[in-house]
């Protein structure tokens, strides 16, 4: 019996009202820890801010707690993530950083789906000989590789070796063309710019590449595990009966059954990839929200800047809850046996 598309929408309301109380209790976290948690949040808040918002901070905090965490909730709802210890509002800037950021998860994304599943079909296809033991051992030592440690070895030795720029997104200052999304890639593109599209690609291969390889384990084992399950079926057999080329049973056949459970844990992964943000970002200033978390916390001597931590932690949250969200229901989508009602 075939599924109603109409079930759909209501497959991923379910999945959509099952996560919102994740998001609730994330941000009650950082209202608990910042609000209520502080002997004196306007003092460690705004040291340097100006009168006027110490004053209204303190205004704030006589409240009750009740009406602080609903103020909290309406100015969260607004974009409203509150001022740094300067008085200047967190959300434009927060908004000015994230689309950078998520080129750069984009990336790395893109290149563990073109680097990490062709590997894990080599690895089934060899399995238990030499082909497999060669993969294992490449994403084995990606994941056995601390993030910054493997941000500095690209940035010290490969840069040099590549000739690729290990500073920010283009090689000038400034740029001739108006950036629209804020993704130097897409930008150039759009403009019809192909040496700045040259350029920035240049200074996100690294990164990107950081990123992707750390994470590229995930990817491969799971493609290689999922193609071991589908090439004893008997659909397979039938193939290579047929006298099709290995290259096409394994990709054309047994690859896109085994893809289904790989997509939804590559749509995990992409939330999980902000986490290594921070560093890669830092290590090659690339001008992300990664780099402003590390900002924000006082790294590299900057003054704290608590709001923007704070936004910071619940836009993370919000994004391996969106990403979750889209496996869900990608997976509903790829997969026949998944029941939409």
């Amino acid at each position: 019996m075939g599924r109603n598309p109409s079930d759909l929408l209501i497959f991923i309301g379910k999945r959509l009202l099952q996560l919102v109380p994740v998001i609730i209790g994330v941000i009650l976290l950082t209202f608990v820890f910042t609000h209520l948690d502080l002997t004196n949040v306007c003092s460690e808040w705004y040291t340097h801010a100006g009168a006027g918002t110490i004053a209204n901070c303190k205004r704030t905090v006589d409240q009750p707690w009740t009406t602080q965490l609903s103020e909290y909730f309406v100015n969260l709802a607004h974009g409203n993530f509150g001022a740094t210890q300067f008085g200047t509002p967190v959300g434009p800037s927060v908004a000015a950083y994230l689309p950078a950021t998520l080129e750069l998860v984009l990336a790395a994304l893109f290149l563990m789906i073109v680097v990490g599943i062709p590997l894990g079909v080599v690895a089934a296809q060899y399995s238990g000989r030499w082909g497999d033991h060669l993969v294992r051992l490449f994403y084995l030592s990606g994941w056995a590789t601390p993030t910054y440690l493997g941000a500095v070895i690209a940035a010290v030795f490969l840069a040099p070796f590549l000739g690729l720029p290990t500073r920010g997104d283009f090689s000038t200052a400034t740029v001739p063309f108006p950036q629209y999304t804020h993704m130097s890639v897409v930008d150039a593109l759009l403009a019809g710019n192909l040496p700045y599209t040259a350029d920035a690609i240049s200074h996100l291969i690294l990164p990107a590449a950081v990123l992707a390889f750390i994470n590229m384990g995930i990817a491969t084992r799971m493609t290689r595990a999922s193609m071991l399950e589908v090439l004893p079926l008997d659909y397979v057999r039938s193939a290579r009966m047929k006298g099709l080329s290995e290259f096409w049973v394994l990709y054309k056949h047994a690859l896109r059954n085994a893809l289904i459970t790989t997509t939804t844990v590559l749509g995990i992964t992409a939330g999980g990839l902000l986490a290594g943000t921070v560093v890669v970002e830092e290590v090659f200033d690339w001008p992300g929200i990664g780099q402003y978390a590390y900002d924000a916390i006082g790294g590299g001597g900057s003054t704290p800047n608590f709001a923007g931590a704070i936004a910071v932690v619940i836009i993370f949250a919000i994004a391996v809850v969106a990403a979750n969200l889209i496996a869900d229901i990608l997976y509903g989508v790829l997969d026949p046996r998944v029941d939409w009602r």
